[in-house]
């Protein structure tokens, strides 16, 4: 196979979930250098077939989505930045994945994520930090009486089924926004996303994880929309 080739996605398989679990147990750059033929087979060759895969069902309901198969791309890196984190291990001990949609590829778009570890899934949707902008636009969004009611009903069918929003940070209403307004706990947030998390499930060792991710992404699709709309409110 060529080296920039992507090979069909099987599945996750017995390299991956060792890597991880290994790593879990031995967060240190000799036991990392020591299985790093596991680490390029294992988490990045095998994310690069995931996310290649992965890319195009996504396309079918949030047009113009950032799937890209790479390191700084949809996949992250493994390093963790431990320059301002009490914790100094040097790697993560899960594999992260990000799809955007936008210019921008930082935490301040909207998108859909995926967390692997070596014993539990997560599928998420939505925005894990507005910048100033942003968090000003989402403000207004759920203040106003176009499309914060619409999020408030989209939390209840969200919740209901299994993905209850989170983001809430701040202890009061943000300052020029009423404090009893029926949206009150809404406004306290500065982020918002959902996220459906479990044990790892045995799709993830065959291609149908693909189907399995797609499917709870399409179902939070509805929030990426609010989001997309609000943003560009």
């Amino acid at each position: 196979m060529a080296k920039d080739e992507i090979a069909p996605f099987t599945g996750f398989d017995d390299t991956t979930f060792k890597f991880l679990r290994g790593l879990s147990r031995n967060n240190d750059k000799a036991w990392f250098e020591a299985h790093r033929a596991d680490y390029q087979a294992g988490y990045v060759e095998a994310a690069r077939s995931f996310v290649a895969a992965l890319g195009p069902r996504l396309e079918a309901f949030a047009p113009g989505i950032s799937a890209e198969p790479r390191i700084n791309g949809s996949i992250f890196r493994i390093n963790r930045d431990v320059r301002f984190s009490k914790d100094k291990t040097p790697y993560k001990p899960h594999l992260d994945l990000w799809f955007w949609q936008g210019k921008h590829r930082g935490a301040g778009s909207p998108g859909f994520f995926f967390r692997l570890r070596h014993n539990e899934i997560i599928v998420g949707a939505g925005i894990h930090g507005f910048d100033k902008p942003g968090l000003s636009r989402y403000r207004d969004a759920v203040a106003g009486e176009d499309l914060g009611p619409a999020l408030a009903r989209l939390e209840a069918r969200l919740a209901k089924a299994g993905y209850p929003l989170e983001g809430e940070h701040y202890k009061k209403v943000p300052r020029g926004y009423d404090a009893d307004h029926p949206r009150a706990r809404l406004l306290r947030f500065n982020a918002l996303h959902a996220a459906y998390s479990g044990k790892v499930p045995s799709e993830a060792r065959s291609k149908k994880l693909v189907t399995f991710v797609a499917g709870h992404c399409k179902r939070l699709a509805p929030l990426h929309g609010w989001l997309l709309e609000a943003m560009d409110a």
